[in-house]
């Protein structure tokens, strides 16, 4: 079994020297260094060396070809044992053994995010049946109590996240969002059969949802060029930073004026910072923090629903009657089954906004309706140890899939990143 590593990875060094014309071009070049267990390494060029030099040959304490030409090799620190294929995204833990957990919890993962379609597809479909029920009676005013501004909202969020996550490629999240959206728009869909959301704002989202879907399934498979993925990048940035400073500032009123001034105070900004991206006159530093504004903005969309939900009932703790505790924990289940993926892959921003919703969306939630006796104390003790387990559970396995004493290290390094 053989590890291939770049040689810009390790403190190599080649210099130049008594080399010209063509023969010096060409060997400006990229080596893979294959390492075998056996102690035997090799140099194998990915573009063609010169005639004269022979591309296969085994390094030695005896002068070689490169030495010959001016080029000097600085043996790299033995790899680990076992040796193992690695990239910057990838982690495996250094003792013997741990790579099978590794690997093992990697599956599992992966597949309790996939299997977040479950709640998250029933937790819609209730309302898609309801609103069937009265098309087809002709009860049409029913439809006017889902308020299509905020379905719009959450789609909005979920076609962020969809991009977000097509290009990290993780297939599984990108399901959940891809029937998030489609649920979403198959209300919408109800609502402008209705007549309870304006036809034009339904055209426009309907061209944006069909545009957005096809591009991001055109993206996952390298089929769309970087032009016009760097377009519909802008296009989400831009949405995700209107739409967010509006949502959050319609939550409070009417006890602040009612006024578009945020929403359009961020689109000036946000227009006006895609612009001088795309112009070249902004660092590479700022320009790669917007390449992540759009995944951001539609996280912390998300992680503002249970904020507007908490004040509502805080304001009018009457209706609270009107909250499905199994709602609630569908939501609680869909969220908190693509925690661990979050932690294994360590990526804060999907963490803190899958958490976030399980513990204040979710589990808040279901602790209000108990604090009103609207459900039993077995169900919510029932919730609140599931909860715990769970993530609990959760920072364990992620401790021993990586092979470390401490739980707390996982944490650390979701956070701060690996060393």
């Amino acid at each position: 079994m053989a590890e291939t590593l770049l040689l810009s990875s390790f403190s190599c060094c080649y210099c130049g020297g008594g080399v010209k014309g063509r023969n010096r071009k060409s060997l400006r070049t990229v080596f893979s260094l294959t390492a075998y267990r056996q102690g035997r390494t090799s140099i194998t060029p990915i573009r063609p060396l010169p005639d004269s030099l022979d591309s296969n040959f085994a390094l030695s304490s005896h002068p070689s070809p490169l030495t010959s030409l001016g080029l000097r090799y600085v043996h790299p620190r033995p790899a680990p044992s076992p040796p193992l294929a690695v990239d910057s995204t990838d982690h495996f833990p250094q003792s013997e053994g741990l790579p099978e957990d590794y690997e093992k919890w990697d599956s599992i993962t992966a597949k309790l995010s996939a299997a977040a379609n479950i709640p998250f597809l029933l937790l819609q479909l209730p309302q898609i049946i309801l609103n069937a029920q009265n098309l087809l009676s002709g009860n049409k005013s029913a439809l006017f109590a889902v308020p299509w501004l905020g379905m719009l909202t959450g789609l909005m969020g979920n076609m962020s996240l969809l991009s977000y996550f097509v290009k990290k490629r993780e297939k599984e999240v990108v399901v959940v969002q891809t029937l998030g959206a489609v649920s979403i728009y198959v209300v919408l869909c109800q609502l402008a059969a209705a007549e309870a959301m304006p036809l034009p704002h339904f055209v426009a989202t309907s061209a944006v949802v069909v545009i957005g879907l096809i591009l991001n399934f055109l993206s996952y498979f390298g089929l769309v060029s970087a032009p016009i993925w760097r377009f519909w990048e802008d296009f989400i940035t831009v949405g995700g930073l209107s739409v967010l400073p509006q949502v959050m500032w319609s939550t409070f009123v009417p006890h602040i004026p009612n006024s578009i001034l945020p929403g359009t105070v961020a689109f000036v900004l946000a227009i006006a910072a895609v612009v001088t991206a795309r112009m070249g006159k902004l660092s590479e530093k700022f320009v790669k923090f917007m390449g992540l504004v759009s995944g951001w903005t539609a996280t912390l969309l998300f992680m503002w629903m249970p904020v507007s939900q908490m004040w509502t009932n805080f304001l009018r703790p009457e209706n609270i009657r009107g909250l499905s505790a199994s709602s609630m924990l569908l939501a609680m289940m869909g969220n908190g089954l693509m925690v661990p993926r979050a932690l294994f892959v360590r990526d804060f921003m999907w963490f803190l906004g899958s958490t976030w919703a399980v513990i204040f969306y979710g589990y808040g939630n279901i602790a209000c309706l108990y604090c009103f006796n609207c459900i039993s104390k077995e169900f919510f003790l029932a919730a609140t140890v599931g909860l715990v387990s769970w993530l609990g559970m959760a920072i364990w396995r992620d401790s021993v899939a990586y092979g470390h004493l401490s739980p707390l290290r996982s944490i650390k390094e979701l956070v701060v990143g690996r060393p």
